[in-house]
């Protein structure tokens, strides 16, 4: 076996099982997992209709590339949605199956091992980015994203020496598990460092349209490529997903796009890849992503629920104004987030994720993600408040 396997770490959720294992709940609870970021809310109906009225096109093979009808309608999106002056279907689009296949496909497909090889990632992260770079090779920057720098990577802390050896930089915003928000600013400051360094951005932007302030949307890396007269996107790649916009995880649909350059490769890897999205599924995206009267309901839902949620447990939890994404990042009061995580399934059998299960040590030697909680707002208003409640009345017990 690929002896790069050994160096995988386990998954925060079976870190997270780990913990629970020996602990008995009460059972006169409801368990309430604010867990998984899995949406809970209704998926997108008439993207089910698609998908029962195209079923019999299971029986053809699906290409790489997708249906011309997908890659016009993904680039009409985000040319509207993000203020550019166009997306190529032909060269700049390729439809994925989600975000987590394509962004660890991409990293197998753009490192270069014959050379040092290192991918930043955000610190507290989504896993599949340390994975997929340790697979393909490569080694882990940790970028630590802290209180000071209000939760997102300082990219003038890295040094030239260290940005030399760069390969890719992955950037998440919103943020996973922190909910912040990534400005254009930062995304010029980056975009120049590439050109600098020669690396590749890789923006995972599945969050981009669970946002709390209907006139300020998150902005994203190609919108930042746009105001810089960039309009090839050189070394810009973005990563979306229908599975937070439209509550469909399991429909396993995204797309990539920006760099014809860094496209052309990666539909040549998927190609041998074998990993083509079906026709029916293809179908159904399309649907989905022609229509945006059922993402701003979605929305309108997750503010129902920030808004409870946050009136409830600010008084006793401290955390960043929620921006965007269906995440909190609460402080632990006490500050050990792995003993109040036990001791919350144990008294109010309720299951949220230890913060320092998805960080790692940074430069300074401390995970960042430790003493905070991260809490997964995906349920229904009802349990998701009940379970900030019960979150409450152990703090306020001591």
């Amino acid at each position: 076996m690929n002896p790069d396997l050994d160096a995988l770490h386990p998954y925060p959720f079976e870190k997270l099982a780990a913990l629970k294992a020996a602990l008995t709940a009460p059972t006169d609870l409801a368990h309430i997992p604010l867990t998984i970021g899995e949406p809970q809310h209704a998926p997108f109906a008439a993207a089910l209709d698609a998908l029962h009225a195209h079923q019999a096109e299971f029986a053809r093979y699906p290409a790489t590339a997708g249906l011309p009808l997908l890659r016009q309608t993904i680039a009409d999106w985000a040319t509207e949605r993000f203020s550019l002056k166009g997306l190529d279907p032909e060269t700049q689009v390729l439809p994925v199956n989600g975000t987590r296949e394509a962004i660890f496909a991409f990293v197998q497909a753009a490192l270069d091992r014959t050379r040092a090889a290192k991918v930043a990632v955000p610190n507290p992260f989504y896993q599949i980015y340390e994975g997929a770079a340790l697979l393909a090779g490569g080694e882990p920057l940790y970028l630590d994203c802290t209180t000071e720098n209000g939760f997102r990577p300082d990219f003038s802390a890295v040094s030239a020496d260290t940005w030399r050896d760069v390969q890719m930089v992955f950037i998440c915003s919103p943020g996973n598990p922190t909910g912040a928000v990534t400005p254009l600013s930062d995304f010029k400051q980056l975009i120049a460092l590439a050109d600098e360094f020669d690396f590749i951005i890789a923006s995972d932007e599945c969050y981009s349209e669970l946002y709390l302030d209907e006139s300020n949307p998150p902005p994203g890396l190609l919108q930042a490529c746009a105001e810089l007269n960039r309009h090839d996107y050189r070394r810009c790649l973005v990563f979306h997903s229908l599975s937070k916009r439209s509550n469909l995880p399991g429909l396993r649909s995204g797309f990539v796009a920006g760099d014809a350059a860094l496209i052309a490769p990666f539909k040549r890897y998927r190609t041998y890849h074998g990993c083509a999205m079906s026709l029916p599924l293809q179908h159904a995206s399309i649907a989905a992503w022609q229509n945006e009267s059922h993402v701003r309901v979605n929305r309108d839902a997750y503010r129902d629920k920030f808004a409870a949620v946050t009136q409830e447990l600010a008084p006793v939890m401290d955390f960043p104004t929620p921006e965007a994404s269906f995440y909190l990042w609460p402080a632990v009061p006490g500050g050990d987030d792995i003993a109040f995580t036990q001791r919350l399934f144990e008294q109010a059998h309720v299951s949220v994720l230890p913060g320092s299960l998805m960080g790692r040590p940074g430069a300074n030697g401390v995970n960042p993600g430790a003493g905070r909680l991260r809490l997964a707002l995906v349920a229904e208003l009802a349990p998701t408040l009940e379970a900030a409640q019960r979150i409450r009345r152990l703090i306020e017990s001591g």
